[in-house]
């Protein structure tokens, strides 16, 4: 623990992106804000994601990085203005969870007496911290992050604590049925499912509605039981969606995070060649797919931390089946 015994009245939490490390950063403001309810927190965010954090009791205000808008002579101008709002703030504490030169470099500027980043950051970014919290790289990334509370004298929660906003139904989307999630999409390379495992998970779960969700590309000639939602939410509405699930399925991706802080035990994370243990869910019971088994998180072992392949058709059929299970022993 920090000898720092100071409570802080301003706290900048840098973590602009991306949609899954925003969703594992928010247990920390969860229990800084039990723990310091009268601190006002600003937290440093793509615009593309405030949405999800802005409803936080623990969030006073959202600094928006439009990094889009930073780009050429014209945009480096506009980030010198934007530096200079960053700057009038002036926070107490200062702390770094994305371990970047370019986020270190926000949380100098802002002026904060205290800057906290973690061991693991990159890019020389360790330099411009003031103070560096041991972590292991090995751990997951909730972990990684909650590690900051014991630096700063708070006591880690028993259980993380995702407060994440109710979101909206988009228009149109029927809500008086039942119905399964599946998520294919992942920026990552080789990480995604592609159509032909679309269907066949469609096909093990004939005769129960399932949901397309996410950001990506699918042929139109999807089996009868499936609503291709995908493309067509924005965050609030995905989240809404993933909300009134009765089972969800999903690639190593954001969306899988989301899904799996609103659902732990109804979530099944499918990993191709990433680590569970590191990336995957966070919660013990919730579900993970690699190299042909589901297990629970809590059973992982080191063994599956390895290079992992894409599931068969047959494989992804037994996964509907199981999922729609799940939806008749909700029922």
């Amino acid at each position: 623990m920090n000898s720092h015994a100071a409570r802080p009245k301003r706290i900048l939490l840098v973590k602009p992106s991306s949609l899954g490390d925003v969703i594992h950063a928010i247990p920390v403001v969860s229990a800084m804000h039990a723990h310091w309810p009268d601190a006002e927190l600003r937290w440093l965010i793509q615009p593309a994601w405030r949405t999800l954090v802005e409803g936080h009791p623990g969030v006073s205000e959202t600094v928006l990085f439009p990094r889009d808008k930073f780009r050429g002579v014209a945009g480096w101008l506009r980030s010198v203005a934007w530096l200079g709002t960053l700057r009038d703030w002036k926070p107490d504490l200062a702390i770094d969870l994305q371990g970047l030169l370019r986020s270190a470099l926000f949380a100098r500027i802002s002026g904060a007496d205290r800057i906290v980043g973690l061991s693991d950051a990159r890019e020389g970014a360790r330099l411009l911290h003031g103070e560096r919290v041991p972590v292991s790289g090995n751990d997951h990334a909730v972990s990684r992050y909650l590690a900051v509370l014991n630096h700063l004298g708070i006591p880690k929660p028993e259980r993380p604590e995702f407060i994440l906003p109710a979101g909206r139904m988009p228009a149109g989307f029927r809500t008086t049925d039942p119905y399964l999630v599946i998520h294919p999409f992942a920026r990552g390379g080789g990480k995604s499912l592609d159509a032909g495992l679309v269907r066949a998970f469609a096909r093990g779960a004939s005769g129960f509605r399932v949901v397309v969700v996410g950001r990506g590309d699918l042929p139109n000639d999807l089996p009868a039981n499936v609503e291709n939602w995908s493309n067509r939410t924005d965050l609030l509405e995905l989240t809404a969606i993933l909300r009134g699930a009765s089972f969800i399925v999903s690639s190593d991706s954001g969306p899988m995070h989301l899904a799996a802080a609103l659902h732990p035990s109804r979530t099944l994370a499918i990993h191709l060649w990433s680590d569970p243990l590191k990336v995957g869910p966070c919660f013990p019971e919730s579900l993970v797919w690699k190299n042909g088994w589901v297990s629970r998180v809590y059973d992982l072992d080191e063994s599956c931390r390895g290079e992992g392949r894409p599931p068969t058709e047959s494989e992804m059929e037994n996964l509907g089946r199981m999922a729609a299970g799940e939806m008749k022993s909700e029922g």
